[in-house]
């Protein structure tokens, strides 16, 4: 199921400053070809792709199947516990059969569905990154491909936010959706990024995994974060590359832009991050969950 891939060049902000110009006019073009509603399921008849939302924690969970496979096997991604049940009917109402249920990080702001839905749906497999430390079924690393049918997500190192932060990209070739979808947790926000001082966050380290792992992808990859709060759905690798306030900035200024942010303690915090430790179910014991 899985495989490797090599780390790709960085880009660093001098060079998307000279950029910009260039940069963009690419993206006035690419505006005009798709919404930000219907592109994926107009251009990619394979794929279902459905975005969800969770108001309290303003949470983005998506779903992903491979329509044409006999199977239509799907995911979840950063699936919210107070809505399973509503995830678990979508699936159910689509034909679809749920093969994972995996995250982007240990969660801060919402404890994660991915547990309870196992236990809704038997067979279903949790997906973490290894570095995270928490417990799942299935634990990956950079470079891994997570398959379901014939579409496969890749796994991206994106750490900073938290240690174990990765982002899954959808795969490259001529039968995988097009343009590319990057699913950033949140180490790349729309317009911002996730804060970076606690969990094992580092201003710098996420601001190098921002500008290797998601700023080297086409420039229409499609962006979806984890969470908005702006009522934004979707952005584009190069819309954030000339636009997010925070990392089109150049390395230094950035970190003291993050230093200053001057952020209250997460109220779900002590709560959400001992329950993503197991995925959701503070009662699980064993080393999956």
């Amino acid at each position: 199921m899985m495989l490797r891939f090599q780390s790709y060049r960085l880009f660093d902000a001098p060079f998307i400053q000279s950029f910009k110009p260039q940069l963009a006019s690419l993206i006035s073009a690419q505006m005009g070809s798709y919404s930000t509603t219907s592109y994926s399921a107009n251009h990619s008849p394979k794929l279902v792709f459905r975005q969800l939302f969770e108001k309290e924690s303003s949470t983005y969970t998506y779903l992903l199947a491979d329509a044409l496979h006999p199977q239509k096997p799907a995911l979840l991604i950063d699936p919210v516990d107070k809505t399973a049940d509503r995830d678990v009917a979508l699936v159910k109402e689509l034909g679809l059969k749920l093969i994972y249920a995996i995250n982007t990080h240990v969660h801060a702001d919402h404890v994660t569905g991915s547990g309870l839905i196992k236990t809704k749906l038997p067979g279903v497999k949790s997906i973490i990154s290894k570095v995270s430390n928490a417990k799942a079924d299935l634990f990956v690393e950079p470079g891994d491909k997570i398959y379901f049918g014939d579409i496969f997500l890749e796994v991206r190192a994106t750490p900073g936010h938290t240690l174990g932060c990765v982002t899954y990209v959808t795969g490259d070739g001529p039968n995988q959706p097009q343009p590319r979808m990057a699913f950033t947790g949140d180490a790349l926000l729309i317009r911002g990024c996730g804060r970076t001082d606690f969990q094992g966050g580092s201003s710098e380290i996420l601001y190098d995994s921002v500008h290797s792992q998601i700023f080297t992808l086409p420039m229409d990859t499609l962006v979806y974060p984890a969470h908005d709060y702006k009522g934004f759905t979707v952005s584009t690798v190069g819309e954030e590359m000339l636009y997010n306030p925070r990392l089109s900035k150049d390395k230094e200024t950035f970190k003291n832009i993050m230093q200053n942010l001057s952020l209250s303690y997460p109220k779900m915090m002590d709560v959400a991050v001992p329950a993503n430790m197991v995925c959701g179910l503070q009662e699980t014991k064993s080393e999956a969950c």
